[in-house]
């Protein structure tokens, strides 16, 4: 139980968080952008897209911890680890350090904690199976 607890409360930051971010290129893009960067109405638009995709699924995996969706849960789950590994490559491309080795650091431990979560469902499952044939 200790495995699936964690995987909540680091999924459920995972993408507040990241909505966090999407939220703040909409309200004040030029907290997020290097200090020699100009704002303009794409870079606003790109935070939207971004913000469109974030709050539904922070919004979506709150919900279904709250709600107990162990299914949707983990999907969502797996969803967060992938946006995350995909941000790594945005960071790469950027050639910044920190947006490259965060998000493949959070990626790692998302999917870390998904296994985990996971194995250990599983054997708890399969614990349950036995004493109800016993």
């Amino acid at each position: 139980m200790k495995a699936l607890t964690f995987l909540k409360i680091f999924t459920a930051l995972n993408v507040v968080i990241a909505t966090g971010f999407a939220v703040a290129g909409i309200v004040s893009p030029h907290l997020l952008l290097a200090a020699n960067a100009t704002t303009d109405k794409a870079i606003t638009i790109f935070a939207l897209y971004a913000g469109a995709r974030g709050i539904p699924i922070a919004t979506l995996t709150i919900m279904s911890v709250f709600r107990r969706h162990w299914n949707a849960f983990i999907t969502l789950a797996v969803v967060a680890g992938l946006i995350q590994f995909s941000d790594g490559f945005i960071g790469i491309y950027e050639q910044d350090l920190s947006k490259t080795v965060g998000p493949f650091i959070i990626a790692a431990i998302q999917f870390a904690a998904i296994y985990l979560a996971v194995s250990n469902n599983n054997k708890i499952n399969d614990r349950i199976n036995k004493e109800n044939i016993a």
